[in-house]
């Protein structure tokens, strides 16, 4: 028997959990991990989970091994050779899981998530942070949190705090909208605002720039919510704010200029240039097309932008993200992806961060905020997700580099989807903020540096407190496991 997943997968990168359980186990249950933290629609899993042969795990050898998981490190030595005999049930799982301090604080997690407070969630569907009435605005957005102009939305959303419903609507590259959504938005957009107006009527937004510039001004600073934008008699802030929005879409063009087109031959000379197609020896060197070139010089400009500031984001007296910041970070998170896989161009490397500090500081600030691990995605997931909704990518780049790169990526170089994984990533490097869901921190007494990393953490401290996140999301997906004959 083989197991096969019903609900969403998300690929696990801790090496502290790997020496528990099998990958398999974390892929098909949907584990929040570094890479995807409370977002659990990543789809990195499922290129793992096909290249497993189909008798690599079994029913029977599925929950015993499970039912260990808070055993400790040493227990990995015995696990392939631990008797089948007898399989607990998946509710005696998850009350063990529960118990645990970790797995205790997690269920009052849901609880609040429930109630519409807690910590942020790709999948909730009511926010009311410290709100107790009935929000009269709802946000239409996608499922998975792979629309990025609906991920925007939702991290002004939940920086600002802002009491809201949420419907989940499916995109419109993923499957059929329902009709009642169609009724209200016939053209289907996404992200959609439906404000309940005092006539009973319902009033619809959409345009992710317009929702996020109109709900920060419904929700203003004299209430007591965070600024996202310029006053109005901040002149000079708009027109700093007008010149990054019109740049942030010039990156875009360029982005999509570069991936979801074909490069063509570079002109220059030498063996990376057009010499080197006729002769047939290009690929290695660093000789760039117009369409890289133009799309790194850009990001220059987005560099010095914000290099400008005293601090990581766009606007210097902000100690936290606002919409300009937002409005990029989405696409940007996606171009890092597309482009170390298409193109072989890694800009979190050491090469590109000496290149971009200010960008890597701004990416480095973005994933020390819980509200946007929520959202955030692996570059595995975002290399399928991608192409249904722009198109195709087409191969280019520095070549040697985009080989090695989209192996390492799509789990084929023989390493890197290989136990036991390592802490880090040599493409995709795991950020250093919090690693779980803060609430499960601070259940297993681990508080953070002064810098915002854990790099100072007792491994084994923070190796425990994942076999018990592991435990518990596992044990409380089971009944979403089906065991089909193979």
């Amino acid at each position: 028997m083989v197991i096969k997943s019903t609900t969403p997968r998300a690929r696990v990168v801790v090496t502290a959990l790997s020496s528990i359980l099998p990958l398999s186990f974390f892929l098909i249950s949907g584990v929040d991990s570094f890479a995807t933290y409370n977002n659990p629609t990543s789809t990195a899993a499922s290129k793992v989970v096909k290249s497993f042969p189909t008798n690599a795990f079994t029913a029977a050898t599925a929950i015993p091994i499970l039912s260990r998981y808070h055993n400790t490190a040493s227990a990995s030595k015995s696990v392939l050779a631990m008797s089948t005999t007898t399989a607990e049930s998946w509710s005696t799982l998850q009350s063990a899981s529960s118990s645990t301090a970790v797995g205790s604080a997690l269920n009052n997690e849901q609880s609040l998530r429930a109630t519409g407070k807690g910590s942020p969630f790709v999948q909730s569907n009511l926010r009311l942070f410290n709100s107790s009435e009935k929000p009269k605005i709802t946000l239409y957005r996608d499922h998975a949190g792979w629309c990025p102009y609906c991920q925007k939305t939702m991290l002004l959303i939940e920086e600002k705090e802002i009491p809201i419903n949420i419907e989940l609507v499916a995109m419109r590259s993923y499957g059929d909208k329902p009709a009642e959504f169609l009724n209200m938005v016939p053209s289907g957009l996404l992200p959609a605002l439906i404000v309940e107006q005092p006539d009973g009527r319902k009033r619809v937004i959409t345009e992710s720039q317009v929702i996020m510039e109109l709900l920060d001004r419904w929700h203003p600073t004299s209430e007591g919510y965070k600024a996202m934008l310029p006053s109005e008699e901040d002149t000079d802030g708009w027109s700093k704010f007008d010149t990054l929005a019109n740049l942030e879409r010039e990156l875009f063009s360029w982005w999509c200029t570069l991936v979801f087109r074909p490069e063509g031959p570079r002109l220059g000379g030498g063996s990376g240039g057009l010499m080197g197609m006729l002769t047939g020896k290009g690929g290695g060197e660093k000789e760039m097309s117009g369409s890289m070139k133009g799309f790194l010089d850009c990001l220059s400009k987005v560099e010095s932008a914000l290099t400008s500031t005293p601090g990581p984001w766009f606007f210097g007296e902000y100690d936290y993200p606002t919409m300009i910041d937002f409005i990029y970070v989405s696409h940007v998170e996606r171009m890092l992806a597309s482009a170390a896989y298409w193109k072989g161009l890694d800009l979190r490397s050491a090469e590109y961060k000496a290149q971009f500090p200010g960008l890597n500081a701004w990416l480095d600030a973005f994933e020390k905020r819980e509200c946007y691990l929520a959202f955030k995605s692996d570059y595995y997931t975002h290399v399928m997700d991608i192409p249904p909704q722009y198109g195709p990518g087409f191969d280019g780049g520095f070549e040697d580099k985009r080989k090695e790169f989209s192996q390492c990526i799509n789990g084929r170089d023989g390493k890197s989807w290989k136990l036991p994984l390592p802490h880090d990533d040599p493409v995709q490097p795991l950020y250093r903020g919090p690693p779980l869901p803060l609430c499960a921190l601070s259940a297993a007494g681990i508080e953070s540096d002064a810098d915002g990393t854990y790099e100072s953490t007792n491994p084994e401290q923070m190796a425990k407190a994942c076999r018990h996140m592991a435990g518990w999301k596992l044990s409380s997906n089971g009944d979403k496991v089906s065991f089909v004959p193979g």
